[in-house]
């Protein structure tokens, strides 16, 4: 094999590696004209999640505004409206696991009926956008799916449309 080529072998071998993370995250971005401690406010809140989501799955919310890594809240959800599984209704339980005040928040959810844990992570990174505006990015993390799930269940879950139609409804509840 000549140098090129081991080069080029090389280079493509690190070129996958760096692009697999990627291939396991779906992100969206939106900028939304409100200040990013609004935008926060309504994200820490359990009936925030349920208020902006667009998968129609999350119907109510129990608890109270999340402060920190390590926060919960229990959501019952209903699997029914993505049509994909026949799990009816069932509660998950949110558990934050990163928090950045008017930055970052973070979140996995478990079940007493799904054990281990399925191990996908959400998300928003805001950053000031100028003037009263916050540009959102919006995340759903698979990479440290967890065996059995990985090899049973279709990932991602939710598409990129239902991202960017959430980030559409966060803008029209905080604007």
């Amino acid at each position: 094999m000549s140098d090129n080529t081991a080069d080029h072998t090389a280079d493509h071998v690190a070129d996958h590696v760096a692009e697999e993370p990627a291939a396991e995250r779906l992100e969206a971005r939106r900028e939304i004209a409100a200040p990013p401690a609004k935008v926060f406010e309504l994200l820490c809140s359990p009936n925030g999640h349920v208020t902006i989501d667009s998968s129609g799955m999350l119907q109510s919310a129990e608890g109270t505004p999340v402060a920190k890594a390590g926060d919960t809240f229990v959501v019952h959800m209903d699997r029914e409206s993505l049509g994909d599984r026949p799990l009816g209704k069932y509660d998950v339980t949110v558990e934050i696991t990163e928090y950045e005040q008017d930055e970052l928040i973070e979140w996995t959810v478990s079940s007493p009926l799904v054990q281990p844990s399925v191990g996908h992570r959400y998300g928003y990174r805001l950053e000031p956008a100028g003037e009263g505006a916050t540009l959102v990015t919006s995340y759903y993390d698979w990479s440290g799916i967890v065996e059995p799930y990985r090899s049973r269940l279709p990932f991602p879950v939710i598409q990129p449309t239902a991202l960017r139609a959430t980030l559409g409804i966060l803008a029209r509840t905080v604007e």
